[in-house]
């Protein structure tokens, strides 16, 4: 029987054990370029079988909060060297979330003050996070058909870039609402060209996108993150969550991906959102279809993670506000010892106070 703590190899990457640091938005890259207090971050969280990186914008227009880092230039792509080789250093294996907001953005961060874009004209209900603080989202522009072959070039440019920076892989940001999940749900996408309409036409662009990353780095170093029924920013329920990600999953099964990278129930939220009205989703009707390694997440602790694993259900667990609080969280799963206090006031923005000064067990 497998444990949360034995080695594994998703794809093309060996970890030393099947915990997760999930990709978490910090708001600390200087402009949109990883920094030496990133470096030191990800360095004491090397321990982790698997770091996701935090989302990192594949292009300018893919930036809808400030100070999160691209992956998409030389100078940002010298940064994440730094980061990567810290992290090897300690033994560690790390993949880059790639990331296009789409309509969760503001103006003030789009090349030249011009509107987000997205699969739709409609603006999202909701904030991000500027140089004025949590402002709403700008109204975005649809993206012209013509426009989607630069969308799709852009995270292939982004994965290459990623090779460059020396991450071990990729994930891509299908989930929470953003410019990926804005085209799979028809809740937001109100297209009537080649990508709306029909379960098949809303999943194009995504699939477009994975086999481009895929087909540049290869299957067994890029993964996917997807969120089936989180309401995360403005994220309306698609009409037959089942049938999309279901037609999604078994689309990319040609691809031979690392992994996928599932959040049940609401990202940071509930798991149940029955109390919501959504009714249950069934994660592992899309295991079944899905041949690669199966990530969980959202609200595990301990004894979830533990019975996951031992049990099939997963064969790896992320964890984001433990890995924020707690740099050395596989010795304290594994000791079962008390976690620290998240500092919720220094999530995002700021300096090393609540990022990198979180005590590690004494001994």
């Amino acid at each position: 029987m497998s444990t949360l703590f034995d080695p594994f190899r998703l794809g093309d990457i060996d970890v030393a054990n099947r915990i997760v640091m999930a990709p978490l938005t910090r708001n600390r890259a200087t402009g949109t370029i990883p920094n030496a207090l990133m470096v030191e971050y990800y360095r004491q969280r090397a321990n982790a079988g698997l770091i996701v990186t935090e989302a990192s914008q594949v292009c300018p227009e893919g930036q809808g909060y400030l100070d999160t880092p691209g992956i998409h230039s030389p100078a940002q792509v010298a940064g994440w060297r730094a980061v990567t080789d810290a992290v090897h250093a300690e033994g560690g294996r790390i993949v880059i979330q790639l990331w296009h907001v789409g309509r969760i953005s503001h103006t003030s961060l789009q090349p030249g003050g011009a509107a987000p874009v997205s699969s739709t004209a409609r603006p999202a209900h909701g904030k991000t996070f500027t140089a004025a603080g949590f402002v709403p989202t700008s109204t975005p522009r649809a993206l012209r058909t013509d426009e989607l072959p630069g969308v799709v070039a852009a995270y292939r440019h982004a994965a290459r870039c990623a090779m460059d920076a020396g991450f071990d892989g990729v994930e891509v940001h299908g989930a929470n609402g953003y410019l990926l999940e804005q085209f799979l749900r028809d809740s937001i996408n109100d297209r009537t060209d080649a990508y709306g309409g029909s379960i098949e036409n809303r999943a194009r662009l995504l699939l477009e996108v994975m086999k481009a990353v895929a087909a540049e780095i290869g299957g067994g170093r890029t993964g996917l993150r997807l969120s089936p029924v989180t309401p995360v920013n403005d994220a309306g329920q698609d009409s037959n969550p089942a049938a999309l990600y279901g037609h999604v999953v078994r689309a990319l099964a040609p691809l031979k991906l690392a992994f996928l990278h599932l959040i049940e129930g609401q990202t940071g939220g509930p798991r149940d959102l029955s109390a919501q009205g959504v009714a249950p989703f069934d994660y592992a009707a899309l295991r079944r279809d899905f041949s690669g390694a199966w990530m969980v997440n959202n609200g595990y602790n301990r004894t979830m993670a533990l019975e996951a694993v031992a049990s099939g259900a997963a064969d790896l667990v992320a964890f984001g506000k433990a890995y924020i609080a707690n740099p050395d969280l596989v010795q304290r799963l594994r000791a079962d010892a008390p976690l620290n206090a998240l500092d919720m006031p220094r999530l995002y923005g700021g300096g090393a106070e609540g990022y990198t000064d979180y005590p590690a067990l004494a001994g």
